[in-house]
């Protein structure tokens, strides 16, 4: 945001981020891009060690990318994820998984037992959701969890940055289903293990999944207080 207009609050940031997927072609500027990820550099981390290794794909480089992912799902080659993907969710996280998926599938008029159209939408997160960019972010193998909370303080920071700065986004663990493939596409070391990546660009309104709203425990529900 610039010229006259004022920056966006925290507040403001915390309430308008959400998961997008679904976006205008029109890239985000290199100047608007390299700032945002100057800001999240400030993110702090255990020792000040910054484990986050951060790739950002645009253009070409991106379709292809999304093309070999998607080639690599149809032809029923298994994902092979650097970190477990296939942890099942119970009690009250497995309801809110299930609501998420409602919203989702709901806003976009997919009945829970189509499986092409499932099948379709899944494939969409292969696709980065049509966004002109995508950051794919690796911690060095040596490192384990708690350098994995390092990446997601600054994968957060990240998103809030983005945010502040007009451009959407979503952080999508479906991008880290294929490592291998993404590591040959980047010219990336195997020692650098893949967490996650997040799809930016522009809103597309018109996207039907972009209606879709999740809701978040109330308080007292996440947090207790001691004194």
């Amino acid at each position: 945001m610039r010229g006259d207009d004022p920056m966006m609050s925290l507040d403001e940031a915390l309430a308008r981020r959400r998961s997008v997927r679904g976006y205008r072609p029109d890239p985000v500027p290199d100047a608007t891009i390299r700032e945002i990820f100057s800001m999240a550099q400030a993110a702090p981390s255990n020792c000040n060690v910054q484990p986050w290794i951060s790739h950002v794909v645009s253009g070409e480089a991106l379709v292809r990318l999304g093309q070999a992912m998607v080639a690599a799902s149809q032809d029923g080659i298994a994902p092979d994820p650097d970190f477990r993907a296939d942890r099942g969710f119970e009690g009250v996280y497995r309801e809110r998984q299930i609501d998420a998926a409602v919203q989702l599938y709901g806003a976009m008029g997919i009945d829970r037992h189509d499986r092409p159209r499932r099948d379709w939408a899944y494939r969409r997160n292969l696709e980065f959701f049509g966004a002109p960019h995508a950051v794919f972010i690796f911690m060095p193998g040596a490192f384990e969890e708690r350098e994995a909370v390092d990446l997601g303080i600054y994968t957060q920071t990240l998103m809030l940055a983005m945010v502040s700065r007009g451009v959407s986004n979503c952080a999508q663990g479906a991008l880290s289903l294929y490592p291998s493939i993404i590591r040959e596409h980047l010219g990336v070391s195997a020692d650098n293990r893949l967490l996650l990546g997040i799809s930016f660009g522009y809103e597309d309104e018109t996207v039907a999944a972009n209606a879709a709203r999740t809701g978040r425990a109330p308080l007292d529900v996440a947090v207790r207080f001691h004194a």
